[in-house]
């Protein structure tokens, strides 16, 4: 990358975790609030979901043209762009958002800035992260999806209980902002093509791990839009779910990175990733008992298990197709918007017409097939290595 001064480390990481944790704290931050948003606005839990799914979808759709604004434009300016459209977003949910489609609309709003944020962080690290720490440091960029969990958890008792969702909102809107500060002692990184690799990323195994990241997507997404509902339905307390969730957030950032570190020193992602799948599908289940006490046992694998594994994923990936890493990553970070669209629509219908536990069922099944699948990917790789 063109550039008057190389950033230093710090600049580059600082900037890749603060822009990521920025840009994704409205949807779970609706996800933390949920309880509180719907018994204002009227309305049911199908209409988390669909929101929710709306909002991933968007960040589908929107992620290719974010990626060439980063190309165009740079990583600051891209970055400053995404902060400033999440933090408006939040305000104006807080100051307008008095019915469902207003809500719906102001939240879109901040959709396409996930995907330049995530590109952004994501380009930061792949031009200047060291090279014996891009495991964890993917690792910790991701970490920020539970970390905002978190954030959306201790929302619920520290400002939503006191003061009222909205102003949890105006704090996470000023929150976002901060993270302007190591964006601009990241320096004048200019604007560059990227390289567009040799065409040969999208072969059959990376498709096939691209269908089982749409489905452990798909499946662990629902935890930061209905794990708070669903602790308050089966008796919990409205600041135990709150409470609750921020155990799970706390737990996904701790893993997000020490997988990633796990990985820099014995490789083995794909393994790793299915051992993970799998140990998440059996927290989840532990939901079906319905039982409060143990939401945080099945909270906590949830996220440090079922869903600790993207950074894994992309790390993965980018080592796997070094001729072509770009076009690689992108198919699979399309199954992962995908995933984060369908899931939640889907979860909230099943739980609408089949009840919380059919919900949680379907889910241990989408987290048990992608990890199968990841498997069958792997086989494939070593089936035919000289490929």
């Amino acid at each position: 990358m063109p550039t008057v001064n190389a950033p230093k480390p710090s600049s580059t990481v600082a900037t890749a975790l603060c822009v990521t944790v920025a840009v994704v704290m409205p949807v779970f931050l609706f996800g933390g609030l949920a309880v509180q948003i719907t018994d204002e606005l009227h309305m049911g839990v199908g209409a988390i979901g669909l929101i929710a799914g709306l909002y991933f979808a968007v960040c589908g759709l929107t992620a290719v043209p974010a990626g060439r604004c980063v190309e165009r434009f740079g990583v600051p300016f891209a970055a400053r762009l995404a902060v400033g459209l999440t933090a408006g977003s939040m305000l104006a949910i807080a100051a307008a958002a008095h019915d469902p489609v207003v809500l719906t609309a102001l939240l879109l709003l901040s959709a396409p800035a996930n995907g330049l944020g995530q590109i952004a962080a994501n380009t930061v690290l792949a031009d200047w992260a060291p090279k014996r720490r891009k495991g964890m440091l993917f690792g910790a960029k991701q970490a920020a999806v539970p970390l905002c969990t978190m954030l959306g958890g201790l929302s619920v008792p520290a400002v939503a209980l006191t003061f009222g969702w909205r102003w949890a909102f105006v704090a996470a809107a000023a929150f976002a902002l901060l993270a302007l500060v190591p964006v601009a002692g990241l320096g004048p990184l200019a604007p560059h093509g990227r390289r567009g690799g040799d065409g040969r990323g999208a072969d059959r195994r990376l498709l096939v791990l691209a269908v089982a990241v749409c489905l452990g997507s798909g499946a662990a997404n629902p935890l930061g839009s209905f794990l708070t509902t669903y602790a308050v339905d089966i008796g919990a307390s409205e600041a135990f779910a709150g409470l609750n969730l921020t155990v799970g957030g706390l737990a996904g950032v701790i893993a997000r990175v020490a997988v990633g570190a796990i990985a820099d020193r014995r490789g083995g992602e794909l393994g790793l990733i299915t051992v993970m799948l799998l140990g998440g599908a059996a927290g989840i289940a532990t939901f079906t008992a319905g039982q409060p006490w143990l939401l945080p046992l099945g909270t906590a694998a949830g996220f440090a298990l079922g869903w600790a594994w993207p950074g894994l994923m992309n790390f993965a990936v980018t080592k796997r197709y070094p001729h072509a890493p770009a076009a690689a990553s992108s198919i699979t970070q399309t199954g992962v918007y995908a995933g984060g669209a369908v899931g939640p629509i889907a979860f909230g219908l099943i739980a609408d017409h089949g009840g919380w536990n059919a919900a949680w069922i379907a889910a241990c099944a989408a987290m048990a097939a992608a990890a199968a699948l990841i498997v069958l990917a792997g086989a494939g790789r070593a089936a035919e290595p000289g490929r």
